[in-house]
């Protein structure tokens, strides 16, 4: 029986490991660039994107505006007419190149008046994106950086993921350039998660952040212990193993398996899963707990607990 669970959990690790790998296809996703219409003007006024991008029009002013396009033809907007009321939006999605005026006809000057350059993917511009840590523990930070090869600051990076589970990915925020094209920005994964970024509608390399769920044992008093398990899941009905250091084996030696139940103590999206159990081994021993990649399950990596002093 155990060799069989073992075979499983092995057979589930491989499976983690190809579905990594399957992650790291590149992510397609249209970038959308915002123009925030205030009661000064159009912010800003003039917006580069590509084929297929989007911009989207946010009225902060406390009256109604109105974008008119010169051209008629190769965009959608929604709503159309592209009446915009105070705190709403509309968006218009391109799908040919070229420069496209557009103005407030309520409203006279030249800060009411705006243009959308859509240029075709350039072939010459490339993103390299890269992340770290490769792999954290829940509730870590993750970093994604990386650099434009035409070196150019202040260009907009959108940041696209997809969450283990998600059928397709979806914005991120963004961040901008710096000098010589790099960029920077965190990210807080909550499971198994692919980034990749888009610059001037060119996509970057995709990037797989995987995610440990943070185990915390503690000894509550002699031989008695609590393990907590925090995630963006439950792992209630799950179990990690409960090991001892055998210092004469020089290795971790199995001592029994934790059932874990739901404990109502986490703030969504953490959801803690817990149990309380003793042990009679000796005193003065290291022990841990470990989650392997079986019980971890799809969207996360199997990971250990701290160490501790029975």
């Amino acid at each position: 029986m155990k060799v069989t669970r073992w075979v499983a959990s092995a057979a589930a690790f491989v499976g983690l490991l190809a579905l990594s790998v399957d992650l790291a296809d590149p992510i397609a996703y249209a970038a959308t660039q915002t123009v925030t219409i205030t009661a000064h003007g159009y912010v800003p006024n003039s917006s580069t994107i590509a084929i297929g991008d989007s911009v989207s029009f946010v009225n902060s002013d406390t009256t109604v505006h109105q974008v008119d396009f010169s051209a008629k033809s190769g965009f959608t907007c929604s709503p159309n007419p592209l009446v915009i009321q105070p705190k709403a939006s509309g968006t218009c999605t391109f799908q040919s190149s070229g420069t496209y005026s557009y103005s407030d006809p309520n409203f006279k000057g030249k800060a009411f008046r705006g243009t959308v350059v859509v240029s075709k993917t350039s072939s010459s511009l490339s993103v390299a994106l890269a992340n770290s840590p490769r792999m954290a523990v829940y509730g870590r930070t993750e970093t994604l950086s990386g650099t434009t090869s035409n070196h150019s600051s202040g260009l907009t990076v959108q940041i696209l993921s997809q969450s283990c589970g998600q059928v397709a990915a979806t914005a991120n925020g963004t961040t901008t350039t710096t000098t010589g094209g790099a960029f920077s920005v965190r990210r807080h994964p909550l499971s198994n998660t692919t980034y990749a970024v888009k610059v001037q509608g060119v996509s970057s390399n995709s990037v797989v952040a995987d995610v440990i769920p943070l185990q915390r044992l503690s000894l509550t008093s002699p031989h008695h212990f609590s393990i907590r398990v925090s995630a963006a899941r439950s792992f209630a009905g799950k179990y990690v193993t409960f090991q001892r250091y055998s210092s004469v084996l020089r290795r971790w030696v199995n001592v029994k398996p934790i059932t874990l139940r739901r404990n109502p103590s986490g703030v969504l999206p953490t959801i803690v899963s817990s149990a309380s159990f003793m042990s009679s081994i000796a005193r003065r021993q290291k022990v841990r707990t470990v989650l392997n990649a079986l019980e971890a399950g799809t969207c996360y990596m199997p990971g250990k607990s701290n160490v501790i002093y029975d």
